[in-house]
């Protein structure tokens, strides 16, 4: 199973990206499907998930800002990110949880940059 994040870049204050994450096991495998961040000197926190029907949780220093949301016919999930600030630099990483075994995968992570 391989993750691949992509979308990244750098953005200005204000400003929109959305993030994919492209899975070669299949959504379908996978119960839970995350997106988590590391800022520069901090510890990697999750952002959010979404499960396999749909329900989507977020941190509180993101909700109404940033939307999860999966298309099983692209084995894809995405991060709408929208009003982003400075403090939502960091680098984001994708992960998967099967059924089952909880078995977790990683993608590669992608960096967001944003500027003020």
């Amino acid at each position: 199973v391989q993750l691949q994040a992509s979308g990244g870049g750098l953005v200005q204050a204000g400003g929109s990206l959305r993030l994919s994450c492209a899975t070669s096991g299949g959504i379908s495998n996978f119960q839970f499907m995350g997106w988590h961040r590391q800022a520069p000197g901090k510890q990697r926190e999750l952002v959010g998930t979404v499960s396999a029907t749909g329900y989507t949780n977020y941190v509180d220093s993101v909700k109404g800002r940033f939307t999860i949301s999966r298309d099983n016919s692209k084995d894809t999930v995405y991060l709408q990110m929208n009003s982003l600030q400075p403090e939502d630099t960091a680098i984001y990483y994708c992960n998967a949880v099967t059924w089952g075994s909880g078995t977790e995968y990683w993608g590669q992570g992608t960096l967001v940059t944003v500027s003020s």
